[in-house]
């Protein structure tokens, strides 16, 4: 189901309140088919809008994580785990990391875009306040906290009413959820490729670093 600009002005008052409730969504039925992890072929395409890349392209570890801006579970590895998994490995050359869009709403839907939109290097900057502060803007009326943040980021007014209304963006964002559920069985946030083995649910950076140690070997 194609999410518009309408439905994310008339949605987000009821879906906020229910957002962090929302990990498993309902697209457990389609993930439940796939036993076994995707091939390394499917999990390398990227979306329409190209994929958002850190770290190292020859890195000897590849994370993909699935997640959804609105996610609590997300939000929780966001500013847990991932810092450490930012200064100790991608930035050291050892993991390539890549944040693919899988909202299960659409306030989700609108804060990905408006990471879109800032710019690639601004994308994952404002995707971190994003989770930061999700208990600010995850509310019943959560445009003027996005706004805030968004002003943050380099947005105006103008600007960012502009990007929400983006439908070529949202459209692009809502082919990598499609594909992410039908092509690679995601079916909840946060969902974790780690060297193409699936991990769902967020993860301790001890439970991650049991999955990357023994790849760093090999």
């Amino acid at each position: 189901m194609t999410i518009t600009r309408r439905d994310f002005v008339a949605g987000t008052a009821a879906l906020a309140l229910a957002s962090t409730a929302l990990s498993a969504f309902d697209l457990r039925l389609i993930g439940s088919a796939f036993a076994q992890s995707p091939s390394p072929a499917d999990l390398a395409v990227a979306g329409p809008l190209g994929d958002e890349v850190l770290g190292k392209d020859d890195a000897p570890v590849t994370i993909i994580e699935y997640a959804s801006m609105t996610c609590s579970h997300c939000a929780t590895f966001h500013t847990t785990t991932y810092p450490t998994l930012k200064s100790k490995y991608i930035d050291t050359g050892k993991v390539k990391y890549i944040l693919r869009e899988f909202p299960l709403d659409p306030l989700a839907a609108g804060a990905f875009m408006l990471a879109r939109c800032a710019g690639k290097d601004k994308y994952y900057p404002l995707v971190e306040i994003l989770f930061q502060k999700q208990k600010d803007w995850v509310v019943q009326k959560p445009i003027e906290p996005l706004l805030a943040i968004a002003k943050q980021a380099g947005f105006t007014e103008d600007s960012f009413n502009a990007c929400l209304k983006d439908q070529k963006m949202l459209e692009g964002i809502e082919a990598v959820r499609t594909r992410g559920a039908e092509k690679l069985g995601v079916n909840s946030t946060p969902t974790f490729f780690i060297n193409g083995k699936v991990h769902r649910g967020s993860l301790t950076i001890e439970e991650l670093e049991k999955q990357i140690a023994p790849l760093l070997k090999s």
